[in-house]
């Protein structure tokens, strides 16, 4: 058996290489739009992932004028600051922030329905 090494199982993380600091994968910031159905047709958006450079009342100000309606910027534990607009304003939101050079349109993932 000494020709013959007997390898034993052992724990192995496929994603190690992912997970480690100097590994440039998996490590790109995504910004989630989503929609939230509250009663009847009444919906929220949500808009998640900004960059904390970034002044979220001023974007929300610039949001509120430009679709006329109403929101607020709510402060999440595990999420951070998270912007909420009324209706679905998802393709609004999106080109907005595309437009105004905020992010660029492969790190927009819109949720919903």
């Amino acid at each position: 058996m000494s020709e013959l090494d007997i390898q034993v199982p052992s724990a192995f993380d496929p994603f190690a290489e992912a997970n480690a600091e100097n590994s440039g994968a998996g490590t790109k910031e995504y910004i989630h739009i989503r929609i939230q159905q509250r009663n009847g047709r009444k919906s929220l958006t949500t808009v998640q992932g900004l960059k904390k450079e970034f002044s979220y009342n001023r974007i929300l100000k610039d949001l509120k004028q430009r679709f006329c309606c109403n929101g607020t910027v709510v402060q999440d534990p595990e999420l951070g600051q998270v912007i909420q607009l009324q209706g679905d304003q998802r393709k609004n939101v999106s080109s907005f922030l595309i437009e105004n050079g905020i992010v660029k349109k492969e790190s927009i993932k819109i949720h919903g329905f």
